[in-house]
Formats: structure tokens, C-alpha cells, sequence
């Protein structure tokens, strides 16, 4: 007993102080995507548009981050790991289920910037085309993953045209022809490469729809270069990922807008956003509803496909809506502002 309980004690100290493997989530900060942000001293709006009349607007609708640390964020210690597995708040999870293994910060912050530019131009996509403006899209190829078939068929930035004849002009309305053909299929291509239009037959892959239902796939990543009507600006600071993608686009539809969809009321919300409109699942939804609450929402739009996480989570005095497209958002704002909020759908429904 003398020599154990001594050397137990010295390793339970230290064992305090030895970083652990895992990450922790917890509430980020909030941002109003209608105001502005100090950005090098002075007040820079987050959403700027030219090129059209624009709308003054009342109330809030404020994006919500998750603010992480483990892996190549920061060493997470013990006392970390207890205080957060004790608080509805914060989340514990194994850091290789968060981070790619290897990856270093700077290449994960690198990631996250790709990742919020391209949710802001799909955002700006969804927004101007719910709104009935015209956006010429090109669609080209911009890469293979592994054992592609296509590889040894199409060439980076072929630029698709048609698939069995049929204009392609989105890549949700792709998604939708390559729905309706069976995984293995042969399909005729016609695609524009150095300037000359072509036809090329592909055979067909197999992917996984949201739903588990499987559909045809090109085996190609895709790049969407969209010509916009209008100049939308979007500019924000030390805030990354794709999750703020529909609350920029319920803002640039405020703006552009004459009707006061929120009329002063203060609404939060996440959710990824594609071209199309289609909102789509994120990460760490229960910390961004207690960072929305805490910044003065009482509202907060959540997708549906995130709703299992939302169902028995929700804190006190928020009111979570549940959409799946940004129409449907766009109307849960109009619902909100004329005082129907209670009328809309939630998780638990």
C-alpha cells in the first residue's frame, strides 16, 4: 500500500493532463447573414448584391457554427472530456470520427473554405433561380475516383451537354435522369471537349441515394460554373464549412424581396444547400440550437434529414421547424413573421 497508493496517485495525475482521443463539439458563434461583420476594423456586410433593387429587411436570420477542438484543432484534456459528457451542450465523440485521420489544421482550414465558397455560390444558385431569374449552368467534368470506368472514357473538363439525348442543364435535374436508369446501363453522352461536340457511350455505376435507394452514376465529380444574372457578394470571417448554405439564401431572397418576410423577428437555422434548393443534412445540429438560443432566437429552421438528431434535443424556449427545400423555408419565414409559426411542421411531427 505504500508503494501503489503513491504511484496510483501519480498516475491518475498525470492521466489528467495527457491529451485524450477525442473531440468535443460545443456551441460556436452566431451570425446575422441580413447585418454585417467587423472584418480588419471595419463593418462589412455579409451579403452585398448589385445588379438588382434591393429591399431594406427587419429581423434576424442568423447562421449558427459548432466550434471543435481535438485532433488538428487542439489536444482535448480529460477534465475537457468529463465536463462536456456532463453537458447537454457539448458532445464527445472519437477524433478520427471528426477529422480525417492525418490531416493537419491547415489543411483542414483549407477544406473549410473550399467548402463554405462553394456552398455560398450554390446558395446564391438556389436563391436566384426560387426567385424565377434565368442561370446558364455548365456542367463539366473535374475529376475520377478510384477504378472509375469513366476515366478511360471522358477527359477533366469535358463539358456534359446531353445524357440519352436529353439537355442537361442542373445537376439536381442529372441526379433525377440517372434515377431512372438501372446501375450498369450503357448511356450515350454527348459532351463538348476542346471546343468539338461528341457523343461517347459510358457504362454506368452504382451509387446510394439519401433514401438507400440505389441509382446510375457517371463515375465523375462534376463542377457547376454558374453565369449569374445579378453580383452577389458574400463575405464572412473564421467561419467554415457548408453549413451555412440556406441561411444565405433565405437572405439574398429577404433582400431582393419587397415583403418583410420576418418582420423583426429574430430566426436562426443551418443546413447545406445545393443548387436546386434541396436542404440538406450537417453536423453538430444540437450545439448550433443552443448557440441559437443563447443569441436570441426562438426560432430555428433544421432539416429534416437532421431531425432524429433534433427529437428529445431541443432546448427550452426554441421552436425548431423542419424543412427539406428552401421553398419550404422561405415560407416558414413568412409563417413566422405574420405570427403562424405554431401551424408549421416539426421534428417530432
Amino acid at each position: 500500500m505504500a508503494i501503489t497508493a503513491p504511484l496510483t496517485a501519480i498516475l491518475g495525475a498525470a492521466a489528467m493532463v495527457l491529451p485524450t482521443g477525442f473531440a468535443v463539439r460545443a456551441p460556436g458563434p452566431t451570425e446575422d447573414t441580413l447585418g454585417s461583420q467587423v472584418i480588419a476594423g471595419n463593418s462589412v456586410p455579409l451579403v452585398e448584391i448589385a445588379g438588382a433593387p434591393t429591399f431594406p429587411t427587419t429581423g434576424q436570420l442568423r447562421l449558427t457554427t459548432v466550434s471543435v477542438s481535438g485532433g488538428p484543432i487542439g489536444p482535448v484534456m480529460p477534465m475537457d472530456v468529463i465536463y462536456s459528457w456532463a453537458s447537454p451542450r457539448r458532445s464527445v465523440m472519437p477524433v478520427e470520427s471528426v477529422f480525417p485521420v492525418g490531416i493537419t489544421r491547415e489543411q483542414q482550414q483549407q477544406q473549410s473554405a473550399v467548402q463554405m465558397n462553394t456552398s455560398q455560390e450554390a446558395a446564391t444558385a438556389a436563391a436566384l433561380t426560387e426567385l424565377g431569374f434565368e442561370i446558364p449552368v455548365t456542367m463539366s467534368v473535374a475529376g475520377f475516383p478510384a477504378d472509375s470506368l469513366a476515366e478511360a472514357v471522358l477527359l477533366p473538363d469535358d463539358v456534359l451537354l446531353e445524357l440519352n439525348g436529353l439537355s442537361q442543364t442542373s445537376f439536381g435535374g442529372l441526379l433525377a435522369a440517372l434515377t431512372e436508369i438501372e446501375p450498369g446501363t450503357v448511356v450515350d453522352l454527348t459532351i463538348k471537349r476542346d471546343g468539338e461536340v461528341i457523343s461517347v457511350p459510358l457504362q454506368t455505376a452504382s451509387a446510394t441515394n439519401a433514401d438507400g435507394t440505389t441509382r446510375a452514376a457517371l463515375g465523375v465529380f462534376m463542377r457547376s460554373e454558374f453565369d449569374f444574372p445579378i453580383d452577389v457578394s458574400i463575405q464572412i470571417e473564421n467561419i467554415g464549412g457548408p453549413s451555412a448554405g440556406s441561411m444565405f439564401a433565405l437572405a439574398i431572397m429577404d433582400r431582393l424581396t419587397e415583403d418583410d418576410e420576418l418582420q423583426g423577428v429574430p430566426v436562426a437555422g443551418t443546413g447545406a444547400i445545393n443548387a436546386d434548393g434541396q436542404i440538406l443534412p450537417i453536423g453538430g445540429i444540437r450545439q448550433k440550437m443552443f448557440g441559437a438560443l443563447r443569441d436570441g432566437a426562438r426560432w430555428f429552421l433544421a432539416p429534416v434529414a437532421n431531425c432524429d438528431e433534433v427529437v428529445g434535443a431541443v432546448p427550452r424556449g426554441l421552436n425548431v421547424v423542419a424543412v427539406s427545400t428552401l421553398h419550404e423555408a422561405r415560407e416558414a419565414l413568412i409563417a413566422i413573421g405574420n405570427g403562424h409559426g405554431s401551424t408549421l411542421p416539426t421534428c417530432a411531427q
